[in-house]
């Protein structure tokens, strides 16, 4: 009866690791060739248009050079998207000269979420890596507490990993970066 069992759990553990592996092949497919390159098409960018104000969410926080709102999709109670003013489409586009905006979103993340009374030390924050991005401009996330996000969030937003980086492995990595 007990092997029975260990069976059942294996072929169950089995099935979900093939299934990840299922969703990120078809991610990866649907980034590469489902969108091609954005550069290409004349579609506005959703990122843009809320951190120039033409579309308006509520802003939580603003400085010159970027915005923070709330996800239209939180991962958790507490769930920000700070979003530049300038359109970068990924950390995979930046270099050693944009260490600072990175850290100025970094650092302003992490202040605004103090000031929302979250302990920073358990939050999740940082970006996702192409092609596992939702929108094709640069966003940092901050969610908290991550003991109330989803099983599949858990897995969007585990860091390190091939498809999500913290902010500050992101700066680590810029500042080894050319120019």
């Amino acid at each position: 009866m007990k092997d029975t069992a260990k069976i059942r759990l294996k072929k169950k553990k089995l099935l979900l690791v093939s299934l990840i592996g299922v969703l990120l092949v078809l991610l990866f497919l649907n980034y590469t060739i489902g969108l091609g390159d954005y550069r290409k098409t004349e579609a506005p960018c959703l990122f843009c248009d809320i951190a120039n104000k033409s579309l308006l969410p509520k802003l939580e926080y603003e400085t010159d050079e970027y915005v923070i709102f709330k996800d239209k999709y939180p991962a958790s109670t507490h769930h920000y998207l700070a979003v530049p003013k300038l359109h970068f489409e990924s950390i995979k586009v930046l270099n050693r000269s944009h260490v600072g905006l990175v850290q100025r979103m970094h650092n302003g993340m992490v202040e605004f979420l103090i000031a929302k009374g979250i302990d920073t030390s358990k939050a999740v924050i940082g970006y996702h890596i192409p092609p596992f991005i939702s929108q094709k401009h640069l966003h940092l996330h901050g969610i908290s507490p991550p003991s109330e996000m989803s099983f599949w969030n858990r897995i969007s937003f585990m860091s390190p990993s091939f498809w999500f980086k913290s902010s500050q492995n992101t700066l680590d990595s810029l500042k080894r970066l050319d120019l």
